[in-house]
């Protein structure tokens, strides 16, 4: 059995929590973050190599409010990883064309294929959130998505794939905090928009629309899970940890590499340095 879920196994059975919610009073400025997090950032290395050699297919979904850190999370999964086996998907707006789709269309073009692991920074079910609250959808398209999406993801899961999805939770204040930081500081005053203004306002209608949501695709062979998210770090590391402990990888330690010594020959004489044009070295 893969080391990490029985490392999973045995944190559970220290929580004093139930369903997997770790309940403990230890302050996340007590917790070694970094140390933790490279632990997991090798064992994504070692379930990237099996993805690789069992032309495995994964595609995990990170939905939420707006704020809650899925972005965060994607990060630190991706961050040691080869970026053609595990891609990032986070779709713009759709264009004309794409309106006039079947609607799961855009997004199976970038469904994994043997071999690669897809993490969708939102997806699909933009349609069951933003799309019918913000109203860029017609109550049939909501009806029909609700019912269709639980049929689409068997197909998906039918065909090989192994799909996860995540649902990230973050409470009214710390949402907030997170709102009014993203404005004044100049390096993330990008992930704001106008879009979040509009969360804020319909916060109640959001939380109606991801209960009916759940109570449609919270199915058994795909269900969601949650992560609470009101702690950055510890949600990252919950997730990631989560995420190792849903997927049958094993690791078989690499055989050791012996570099070779450089070769030199007098058959290659450098060009001039000073027919090159260098970048200034400012620092």
């Amino acid at each position: 059995m893969y080391a990490c879920k029985n490392l999973y196994r045995n944190k559970m059975s220290k929580s004093n929590g139930r369903n997997g919610k770790n309940i403990s009073n230890k302050k996340s400025s007590n917790l070694d973050y970094e140390k933790e997090l490279l632990k997991l950032q090798i064992e994504l290395v070692k379930l990237q190599e099996w993805v690789k050699k069992k032309k495995a297919k994964i595609v995990v979904i990170f939905e939420g409010r707006d704020a809650a850190g899925k972005g965060g999370v994607i990060k630190r999964i991706t961050e040691r990883l080869n970026p053609r086996i595990c891609k990032v998907v986070a779709l713009g707006i759709p264009t004309e064309k794409e309106k006039t789709q079947w609607y799961f269309q855009r997004y199976t073009s970038h469904l994994p294929a043997g071999g690669e692991i897809v993490l969708f920074d939102r997806s699909w079910y933009n349609r069951a959130g933003v799309e019918h609250v913000m109203g860029f959808c017609t109550e049939e398209e909501y009806r029909e998505f609700l019912r269709s999406c639980p049929e689409f993801e068997q197909m998906l899961i039918r065909s090989g794939i192994i799909l996860i999805k995540y649902w990230f939770s973050v409470s009214d204040d710390v949402q907030e905090k997170r709102f009014k930081e993203r404005i004044k500081n100049p390096l993330k005053r990008w992930k704001f928009s106008l879009m979040d203004i509009k969360s804020r306002e319909n916060w109640v209608k959001y939380s109606k629309a991801k209960d009916e949501m759940f109570l449609h695709t919270d199915t058994r062979q795909a269900p969601w899970y949650s992560v609470n998210s009101d702690n950055k770090k510890k949600a990252r590391l919950n997730c990631i940890a989560h995420l190792l402990s849903k997927i049958p990888y094993t690791y078989k330690k690499e055989p050791p590499i012996k570099l070779p010594k450089l070769k030199r020959t007098d058959q290659y004489e450098r060009p001039p340095m000073n027919e090159q044009t260098f970048v200034p070295e400012l620092y």
